[in-house]
């Protein structure tokens, strides 16, 4: 499973569930699970939601701040509505487990304790949460074809001639 640049896949506890095998040899997350965590993730990156964690060395002194991203990119605006849409797929219900596991790195021991739920019960709801956000995202749906894809980028050949149309 590759996260893309920027990511290290060791550090997520959504790749060591990806590919932690149950009793009978399949993955516990299946591969569109695992990539809409993936995407989420890099979502939220982009969409730089993460805290900040240092100061900041400007040297000019911080005027108040607006709430929102006054001095966000359009990229970054672009992210944070896709985290929004995804967040509003999988329901408030779900959305803040998906969240802690896939965007802040928590530990499903981690989100079990701080929410008070009982032991294992993170890794059902999150398995659940992760496959309405696969479906949201359209990787359910491994064997369609969807439609609006380029197949190729040559004319149509002619009939009779073999040579292409112009």
């Amino acid at each position: 499973m590759s996260a893309g640049p920027g990511f290290n896949d060791e550090e997520t506890p959504l790749t060591r569930l990806a590919t932690r095998r149950g009793r009978g040899g399949e993955p516990f997350l299946s591969a569109a699970e695992a990539m809409a965590g993936e995407r989420i993730r890099a979502d939220f990156t982009r969409g730089q939601m993460t805290p900040s964690l240092t100061q900041r060395w400007d040297a000019m002194p911080r005027a108040p701040r607006r709430a929102g991203g006054g001095d966000l990119g359009d990229t970054a605006i672009d992210a944070r509505q896709r985290v929004s849409a995804a967040c509003e797929a999988v329901g408030p219900e779900l959305s803040g487990l998906v969240l802690d596991v896939c965007c802040f790195l928590k530990g499903l021991e981690t989100v079990e304790r701080e929410r008070q739920w009982p032991a294992r019960s993170a890794k059902l709801l999150l398995k659940t949460g992760l496959a309405m956000l696969a479906r949201h995202y359209g990787f359910d749906r491994e064997g369609e074809i969807r439609e609006g894809r380029i197949r190729r980028w040559r004319a149509p050949k002619d009939e009779g001639d073999g040579r292409s149309r112009a």
